[in-house]
């Protein structure tokens, strides 16, 4: 008589590099999926969850921050060697994230500025996206991630497909929601029709315009979107400092930050437009928000 024999089960890991853990998070925020993902695969690294470590080699590592210090520059190509499929998740490992700012200006006086004792801390003279040091597999976007989407994602990695993941503007998700534009309704600047859609229009439902938590989509057009900007009355500096948030060292918004003067750390007054930048038009007036317009913030960014 035959023994039956086992399958193995993938072995995952997740590392953080420089970032706020909110990703790691929302793997746990998956609570039931977790426990049955969890049977399915051997979570072995996962320092958010658990104090139990595990070398390698890997199957699957999930991978949460941009690469800021030199630490973590070694870190990332040693996870490379050991991993077979290496995903990043959230804008600070596929863009850089908030820490990216720094890259406009001077590393130590950012440094100086921040730290009490800036000779004890080591780093970078940039906060950069893991692909730019280490082939990236497959990517999961956002400030956080989309719960939905990993789930779709680690299903589809067990399955053996390919995952249905969104690919449309943020506007899109905004149009099935029936929610009125809040560009055209009350001129707030929004980069929905340039970002990459993944949390359900959440800002413009509460009448805040996109900050580009997951970064622009594919053939983006934020030149078109920054001079429809200035025509609502932003100056190029303040049109280029829109597109300076989570996402902005991620192309084509770091070249339009830069290109109109909008370099983080800076006021615009520093920080001129390059030569041929379009200059402001004259500010035009909103049009009059519907009947059904969306609900009032309920109070500060989240």
């Amino acid at each position: 008589m035959a023994r039956a024999t086992t399958t193995p089960r993938p072995r995952l890991a997740v590392v953080k590099l420089a970032s706020c853990d909110g990703c790691q998070l929302m793997l746990l925020d998956l609570e039931d999926h977790l426990l049955a993902i969890a049977e399915r695969v051997d979570i072995v690294e996962f320092p958010e969850a658990t104090s139990h470590r595990s070398s390698g080699p890997y199957d699957v590592v999930l991978v949460e921050g941009a690469v800021s210090t030199p630490e973590q520059l070694e870190q990332i190509h040693e996870i490379r060697r050991e991993a077979k499929l290496l995903v990043t998740i959230g804008a600070c490992a596929t863009a850089g994230g908030i820490q990216a700012m720094r890259n406009w200006r001077d590393h130590d006086a950012f440094r100086a500025a921040v730290y009490a004792h800036p000779e004890y801390i080591e780093s970078l003279a940039t906060a950069r996206p893991v692909a730019d040091y280490v082939k990236v597999d497959a990517e999961l976007r956002g400030c956080p991630i989309n719960a939905e989407q990993l789930l779709e994602f680690l299903t589809a990695l067990l399955t053996g497909r390919r995952p249905n993941l969104p690919d449309e503007a943020v506007c899109a998700a905004c149009k099935r929601a029936g929610r009125v534009c809040v560009m055209v309704s009350q001129g707030i600047p929004c980069l929905g029709p340039v970002t990459m859609t993944g949390c359900g229009a959440l800002c413009p439902g509460f009448d805040r315009g996109c900050y580009g938590c997951f970064g622009p989509r594919e053939q983006a057009n934020v030149t078109s979107l920054s001079r429809g900007f200035m025509h609502l009355g932003r100056t190029p500096a303040q049109a280029g400092r829109l597109f300076a948030g989570f996402t902005g060292y991620a192309e084509p918004f770091r070249d339009v930050i830069t290109e109109l003067g909008g370099v983080p750390g800076t006021s615009p007054a520093e920080t001129p437009p390059a030569a041929g930048a379009v200059a402001p038009a004259a500010p035009v007036a909103p049009a009059t928000p519907a009947a059904a317009g969306t609900a009032p913030h309920p109070g500060g960014r989240r």
